[in-house]
C-alpha cells in the first residue's frame, strides 16, 4: 500500500515588498508596492497589505495605482536582491528535504513524506520551516499541507497572511466536496464563468457530473478538473522544472493603432526572442519548435493571445499571427506586444532532432 503523502506548500507573503521593509523599517505600516515606474508604463510586481487596502494588486498599471493611492511608496525591483534571499529560504527548506519544486522565488512545493524530524510530522515540519524563515531572515511565510499537490496550494492561501492551514488525509473528502471551483489553480474567471454556465458551482456539482460532459467543453482540462473535484492528483513533486515556453514582450512607451507599427516592433521582439531561446537552450534545433504565439495588450487592458501549431519558427509566421490576432482590436489602440514559443518536452526534442 502506498504512502500518504505529505506536501507543504509555501507561499511568502509579499515577497519584494516584504523583502524592502526588512531592508527599510521605515517603510512598515505605509503602502508599498515594487514594480515599474510610471514614465514608462509601468506595472505593479507585487505590494504590502496597507497597499492591498486600496484595492491594489499585482500587475496593476503603476499610474492606476498612484490614483488609487497617491500615499503609495513605488520602489523598483531589485531582483538581485529577491534572488539572493529566496536561495536562503531554499536553504532552509533543504534542512528538511531535498524534494523541492520551486515554482517562482517566493513560492514552493516539499514533499516532507519521509522526513524524519518533528517526529515527521508535516504539520510540525510546516511550522518550524515558517518560524526558522521568520528567526533568520525576518520574513513570513504562509503554508498550506495536505497529502495532495494542488490542495496544499489551495491551503496556503486560507490563512494568510503569516498563517498556515491543514487538510489531514481524513479531510480531504468533506474539504473537496464543498470546494468551489473558482478555487482550484488554473480556473480563472473565464472557466469558472463556463463551468458556472454549466450549473456547476462545487467540486460535488461535478462529482455528479459524467466526465465526458467535461472533456467535451474543455478537452485535457476538462479532465484535470473532474481529478480534481473527486480527490485525485497523483503529481509528484518536480525536483527539476523545465521550462514549456519562452517568450519576449514589451510595453510601448505610447500606444499604437496600425498593424505596420505592430510588425516593425516584431521586427525588434524576433531576435530577442532567439537570442533567449538560443541562450535557454543551445543545443535545441529551431526546427524542433513548432508552436508560435503572439500575445496584445490593449488600451482597456485586456489581453489577447493566438497560437498556432505545427508552423516553422520563423518570423514571418509570427507576421502572419500578428496580422490575425490585430483584427481583435476592434479600434482599440495596443499598449503591449509579445511573442512565445512551446518548447518541446525533452523525449520529443530527441525524436524531432532526428529529422
Amino acid at each position: 500500500m502506498q504512502k500518504t503523502r505529505k506536501i507543504i506548500h509555501i507561499d511568502m507573503d509579499c515577497f519584494y515588498a516584504a523583502v524592502e521593509m526588512r531592508e527599510n523599517p521605515a517603510l512598515k505600516d505605509k503602502p508599498v508596492a515594487v514594480g515599474g515606474s510610471t514614465q514608462h508604463r509601468g506595472v505593479l510586481t507585487t505590494c504590502n497589505y496597507p497597499a492591498r487596502k486600496f484595492g491594489l494588486h499585482s500587475a496593476m498599471p503603476s499610474v492606476q495605482a498612484l490614483k488609487r493611492c497617491p500615499n503609495l511608496i513605488l520602489l523598483p525591483v531589485n531582483m538581485p536582491l529577491y534572488k539572493q534571499v529566496s536561495r536562503q529560504i531554499h536553504q532552509i527548506f533543504r534542512r528538511y528535504t531535498d524534494i523541492i519544486e520551486p515554482i517562482s522565488l517566493d513560492e514552493a512545493y516539499l514533499d516532507v513524506t519521509h522526513c524524519r524530524l518533528h517526529e515527521g510530522s508535516a504539520t510540525w515540519i510546516a511550522q518550524a520551516i515558517r518560524r526558522t524563515i521568520f528567526d533568520e531572515l525576518q520574513l513570513t511565510a504562509s503554508a498550506g499541507v495536505a497529502p495532495l499537490k494542488f490542495l496544499a496550494k489551495i491551503a496556503s492561501d486560507q490563512n494568510k497572511p503569516d498563517g498556515m492551514f491543514v487538510i489531514a488525509p481524513e479531510q480531504v473528502a468533506e474539504f473537496v466536496a464543498a470546494l468551489p471551483l473558482h478555487k482550484i489553480p488554473g480556473v480563472g474567471k473565464v472557466t469558472g464563468q463556463r463551468l458556472l454556465d454549466m450549473g456547476l458551482r462545487t467540486c460535488a456539482d461535478v462529482q455528479k457530473t459524467d466526465l465526458n460532459r467535461l472533456l467535451n467543453r474543455f478537452g485535457k482540462w476538462g479532465l484535470r478538473i473532474w481529478q480534481f473535484s473527486h480527490g485525485i492528483d497523483e503529481r509528484e513533486i518536480c525536483i527539476r522544472r523545465e521550462a514549456k515556453s519562452i517568450g519576449v514582450e514589451t510595453t510601448l512607451a505610447q500606444d499604437i493603432r496600425e498593424l505596420q507599427q505592430g510588425i516593425a516592433l516584431l521586427d525588434k521582439l524576433y531576435p530577442d526572442l532567439l537570442r533567449r531561446i538560443r541562450h535557454s537552450r543551445p543545443d535545441l534545433p529551431l526546427s524542433s519548435l513548432r508552436k508560435l504565439g503572439v500575445k496584445l495588450k490593449f488600451d482597456d487592458f485586456q489581453t489577447t493571445t493566438m497560437d498556432k501549431s505545427a508552423v516553422e519558427f520563423c518570423q514571418e509566421n509570427f507576421v502572419k499571427l500578428l496580422q490575425q490576432v490585430w483584427q481583435r482590436a476592434q479600434g482599440r489602440s495596443v499598449r503591449l506586444i509579445g511573442l512565445h514559443v512551446n518548447l518541446p518536452e525533452t523525449a520529443s526534442r530527441q525524436q524531432m532532432s532526428l529529422w
